[in-house]
Parts: structure tokens; sequence; C-alpha cells
């Protein structure tokens, strides 16, 4: 008997039809192509040959502008949540360095910012994620949409992993170990922003996604989108390099160089990855170059992509200021 093709068929078959048929998916494709994978209308066959051949064609900013259309249709932020002020996703984890740019988001919502995180807990051995190192500073993480929009109402911040903001994503992501190979999940769930905040900052770890980021940004009409080459992957300023920053604002692109803040360039990995010297750092009560100025560079991006500060010394100065008047006692000492 004749069997009818597959409805899901026809995105596998544009995209690998060969060097000279194959191309890229529309936005309009793409996004039907996520309705059906996060509907659960495709075969677990078509969705590796789907991931694994964009991998390999590599993904367009049409593709994930797509992709993120369908993802953001299907949640649902409750309707009296907050104004977010700011996006700021975590899916890379720490291996070398400390997440210090969890101190940068704290000291941003203390100050009167709404900063919303998301997500991805432990899926690469010998990383640390965020979820883990909230948990050590005694910052609740966030188990709904709803419960977040609590907290940042009552607290200008919450942190919500991805296995409860969108459990299909967090499964594509669980793919990874299975498949081999990142795939085009890892790019489109740091653009999720569910709480549509005006600004969003981005971290990535190989340059070349810099241009899809913001370009992806430019066509779903993000207002303001600053992505940039973070420490192990995350939005955490690397204080001895210069920070190439590709911003889209209002609809346009803009590309910006931050020159370094620290006079060393390669900076030696953490052996210990102590949680608790971020609680101390907060407090005062240690000394740490590298980690105060990664705290206060990423500050200084953040103020950049919020339309607070102009990029340079001017950004720099506001950021330190801001650290300089976080409420030390927030974080007490262990008895």
């Amino acid at each position: 008997m004749k069997r009818e093709p597959h409805p899901f068929a026809r995105f596998i078959n544009i995209l690998g039809r060969g060097k000279t048929l194959t191309r890229s998916l529309t936005v309009a494709e793409a996004e039907d192509a996520m309705a059906m994978i996060l509907d659960g209308q495709t075969l677990p066959e078509q969705l590796g040959a789907f991931l694994m051949l964009l991998r390999v064609k590599e993904e367009s900013p049409d593709e994930i502008a797509g992709f993120v259309r369908a993802a953001r249709a299907r949640l649902a932020p409750p309707a009296d949540a907050p104004p977010v002020d700011l996006d700021w996703s975590s899916y890379a984890g720490k291996g070398r360095q400390l997440p210090w740019f969890l101190l940068s988001a704290l000291a941003l919502a203390q100050s009167g910012r709404r900063v919303f995180m998301h997500g991805a807990e432990a899926h690469t051995e010998g990383r640390v994620y965020t979820g883990t190192a909230l948990r050590a500073l005694g910052v609740p993480v966030a188990a709904s949409l709803e419960d977040a929009a609590g907290r940042l109402a009552r607290e200008n911040f919450a942190y919500l992993p991805i296995d409860s903001l969108s459990p299909p994503v967090a499964d594509m992501l669980e793919l990874r170990p299975i498949l081999g190979l990142r795939s085009p999940v890892h790019t489109f769930a740091r653009m999720l922003n569910p709480f549509g905040a005006p600004a969003m900052l981005q971290g990535v770890f190989h340059p070349g996604y810099m241009r899809l980021h913001r370009d992806a940004g430019l066509i779903l009409g993000q207002p303001r989108l600053a992505v940039f080459r973070g420490e192990g992957g995350e939005i955490e300023r690397r204080p001895g390099k210069p920070c190439d920053l590709m911003l889209a604002i209002d609809g346009a692109g803009l590309d910006e160089r931050w020159a370094p803040t620290i006079d060393e360039p390669r900076q030696a990995p953490d052996e210990s990855m102590d949680l608790a010297r971020l609680a101390a750092l907060w407090r005062g009560d240690v000394e740490d170059a590298y980690g105060e100025a990664a705290v206060v560079g990423t500050l200084a991006l953040a103020l950049r992509t919020l339309g607070a500060a102009e990029a340079g010394a001017g950004a720099e100065a506001r950021a330190a200021a801001l650290w300089g008047a976080r409420e030390r006692s927030r974080f007490a000492a262990a008895a």
C-alpha cells in the first residue's frame, strides 16, 4: 500500500536536497515546522533529521526568527505580569570562572530594573549552571511563568529553567548527547523572551553566532538587542579582552568595540569554583580584581543594552556606581 507523505516531510525535503537544491526555510516555513514539533506532530526520526540537516547547513536568521515565533506563541505569561526591562538568557553554564554575571543581574534588579533570566539546568558535566549558583546564594528559582511574574513584581528578578518555561524546547536541548552535536535549539532558546522585554542581552561562545542573533532580532522587531562573545558562552564580560558588541536598536544594526578594563588578557581557570565567593564579593568580604571587573563590565553592557548609558567610559562609570551602591547585607555570611 502506498503511504502518503507525512506533512512534516516537506520541511526535511527543503533542507536535504543536496548542495544545489537545498535552501533555508522562510520565516513562515520555519514557524510552521517548529509549531508541528512543539505540538508533538512529528516522528522522532523526523526531528533528528531536521535538526541535523539544519546543523550541517547552519541555521539562518529567518529560520531562528520563525522558530522563536512558534515557541513564543505557545508560552502563556500571566496577563497581570509586570513589565520586564531586560531579558537575560543563561544556557551555557560556567566551567573556567565563577558565574560573576549573576551579581551583575542582581545589582541591576536592586537598582530598580526588572530582569528576567531563563536558561538550562545541568546538561554538561563539569559546568556550573545558573540554578545551582542562585540556590547557593539563597535566591529562589521560579517554578513557572506565574511564579516568575510574582517574583519580578516583588523582587525585580526571576530565573526560570527552560524545563519549566517550555518542556518541549527543554526536551530538544537534551538531544545533544544523543545526536552528538549542538543544534539550532541552542540558538533560538536564548531568544524566547516570554515577557516581551524591550531589551534583550545575548552571550555566545562562537563569534560567528553574533550576527545570527542580531539579524534574527531585527527580523523579530526586537526594540533593543545586544550580543557579544561572553566568558564560557554566558552573558559575562571578559574584562581582559576587547569586547565586540553587536547591537540592534530600533531596527538598525550597530557595531561597537569596547576596550579591556584590566591588564590581564589571559585569566587562569578557577580551580576551586567555590560558589561561596559570589556572596563574599557582594558583601565586600573578599577582594577579587577579576571578579569585580567582570561584574562591572557586564553591568556596563547591560546598561548600554537598556539605553541607560552610552558606550565606553560613561557606561563603565555608571556601572561602577551602581555596583558600589548595592545593598551589601543582602547575602549574609553563614553563622
